[in-house]
């Protein structure tokens, strides 16, 4: 009787445990519960800060490679928002952590917003405020983004809210152009959380009803055509790497790529020459070949390689060669993984509930984001929207709207699918 009722007991004990997991909440109810609304209350209290938020991180100006200062504000941030274990890891992303009331060292999210904008070193990046609006160069892409992270750690720690996995906060480096995913590519290779991760959120552009799921890879290339050079007038008839770089573009234009999944290539940046008066002994161009399926993006990645194969070949059998062949250097300056997360995953179901929740129509698409890198390594990924409205991306003049209506019921919805995708309690 006695050995009857201790296991009883022990029963009993494992029942009530804090470590056991409790059957997750359906997603929907995650917006009535008493977490998700004190939080939220918070999001609509500190809105202005969050602006206030916006605005300092986007003056701090971030280009590509070069976003230590705005990391280590961000850093800052993150640990006046009561995080744990906030640093600056060695690849330079700004990381802390929402303890959950699981196991220590046990499965996490992770959710990141990009530090990095688009514009080179120099550009002035001073907000203007019109009503409700902010222009700025990267304001919305992606500083709105890192602002939302903040007020949500914000809010859940002033809150209570008991989550049962570790939430990692994120403000990494490297998404843009030729960042190459550096920030995210390190946190999931090599960063000390590499092997908890096991969902991934990235926090990029606005509209809350949009979720990426697929993530559409990409190969860019430098090749650098070599030769012999020469006078225009007394060495014509040399071969001439300008000659070999046009015809593989032209070649390149010839190749027939699927409409779906969607695949495509362009010729984008080039440069080359001595004079005018000189036959060029370099010239070089960079492509950019992208898709939604890796497997037409090697396709079509190995049909470039035959075409600038083919021009240096070509070239040396059209001109003369007696003062040197026609080379071709191929250098690889970004490759981004494609991936998708399948419908079926709880992160996507989660996510989709919850945008339906708010009166939203959820419209899932393929782009190239921070989630690509997880997805190709087969951790569930999405990208959400940060909320609001805003345009013209990636030129001088991009704006965001802080209207308070469409901007905090556009951030709530990004909350509603963190606690519902950790699991809130």
């Amino acid at each position: 009787m006695r050995k009857i009722v201790s296991l009883s007991l022990a029963a009993a004990a494992l029942a009530v445990s804090p470590l056991q997991a409790a059957p997750a909440p359906k997603p929907q109810a995650v917006l009535e519960s008493k977490a998700y609304r004190a939080a939220a209350k918070i999001l609509d209290r500190d809105h202005d800060r969050m602006v206030a938020e916006i605005i300092t991180l986007t003056e701090i100006p971030a280009p590509p490679f070069k976003e230590a200062a705005r990391a280590a504000a961000y850093r800052d941030m993150l640990k006046e928002a009561g995080l744990a274990d906030v640093e600056i890891d060695a690849e330079g992303n700004a990381i802390g952590v929402y303890r959950g009331t699981g196991p220590a060292g046990g499965s996490a999210v992770m959710i990141a917003a990009h530090l990095d904008t688009v514009f080179p070193e120099g550009t002035p990046v001073k907000v203007r405020r019109e009503g409700t609006r902010l222009h700025a160069p990267g304001i919305g892409d992606d500083t709105r983004g890192l602002a939302v992270l903040l007020a949500y750690a914000r809010a859940m720690k002033e809150s209570g809210v008991k989550v049962k996995q570790d939430i990692i906060f994120v403000g990494n480096v490297g998404e843009e152009g030729p960042g190459d995913l550096r920030g995210v590519r390190h946190l999931l290779t090599k960063g000390k959380y590499k092997d908890r991760v096991k969902a991934f959120f990235s926090m990029d552009g606005l509209d809350p009803s949009r979720l990426v799921t697929g993530g559409v890879g990409s190969k860019r290339y430098r090749i650098t055509w070599k030769g012999p050079g020469g006078h225009s007038f007394s060495a014509f008839g040399l071969v001439n790497p300008m000659t070999a770089m046009s015809q593989a573009v032209v070649d390149l234009y010839k190749i027939q790529v699927p409409a779906q999944p969607r695949t495509t290539y362009a010729a984008s940046v080039t440069g080359g020459g001595t004079s005018v008066n000189s036959i060029p002994n370099e010239a070089y161009m960079e492509f950019d070949m992208r898709s939604e399926s890796p497997a037409e993006l090697a396709k079509l990645e190995q049909a470039f390689l035959g075409v600038v194969r083919k021009s240096v070949e070509s070239e040396n059998t059209a001109r003369s060669v007696k003062e040197g062949p026609i080379t071709a250097d191929i250098k690889l300056i970004g490759d981004r993984p494609a991936g998708e997360t399948a419908a079926t995953q709880p992160i996507v179901q989660n996510a989709q509930a919850i945008i339906r929740a708010n009166g939203l129509k959820p419209i899932s698409s393929f782009s190239s984001t921070d989630s690509n890198l997880p997805m190709s390594l087969g951790i569930p990924a999405v990208t959400i929207g940060s909320g609001g409205e805003g345009g013209r991306a990636h030129a001088l003049d991009e704006w965001i709207d802080v209207e308070k209506t469409k901007s905090l019921s556009g951030a709530k919805v990004g909350l509603g699918i963190l606690l519902a995708t950790a699991g809130v309690q």
